[in-house]
């Protein structure tokens, strides 16, 4: 038996594709643009807001984190401590009860940083922001 190095059958390339014939629109294709594009954004720079946003979302965490830490430190002493929050500190009155009394004067405190860093950090760059939103309003009115 010899072998025989030619294929048996013929080797045809694929047909070519036949000639694109346009359809119908599909609906989810996007349609030509019909307005221009802005100069810039309407609403301050992008760099602003999230200058903005980092501000406000540290102010919240320190006021948050100062009220809750207290409390949770207070919630774990009561758990986990009991012989020092049922001991006596200043005139026979017990440690737990003079932590839950300093509650107070920590919540004031956390309100008083939230205002505080509102005043210093959130509100002049809200103000510089709505400023430029008034002066972009103004131009698009003017146009």
């Amino acid at each position: 038996m010899t072998y025989d190095p030619s294929p048996s059958y013929q080797h045809r390339p694929p047909p070519p594709p036949p000639p694109y014939a346009p359809g119908p629109p599909s609906p989810y294709a996007p349609g030509p643009r019909t307005h221009r594009a802005p100069r810039r954004d309407p609403l301050g720079h992008h760099s602003d807001l999230r200058i903005l946003r980092g501000a406000y979302r540290w102010q919240r965490r320190t006021a948050t984190l100062t009220a809750l830490g207290y409390f949770t430190l207070f919630l774990l002493l009561s758990a986990y401590a009991p012989g020092l929050m049922t001991g006596t500190a200043v005139a026979g009155l017990p440690t737990g009860l003079l932590l839950a009394l300093a509650q107070l004067p920590v919540t004031w405190l956390a309100i008083a940083l939230y205002e505080y860093t509102a005043r210093r950090r959130v509100d002049p760059l809200a103000d510089r922001i709505r400023k430029e939103a008034e002066l972009d309003a103004r131009r698009e009115a003017g146009r």
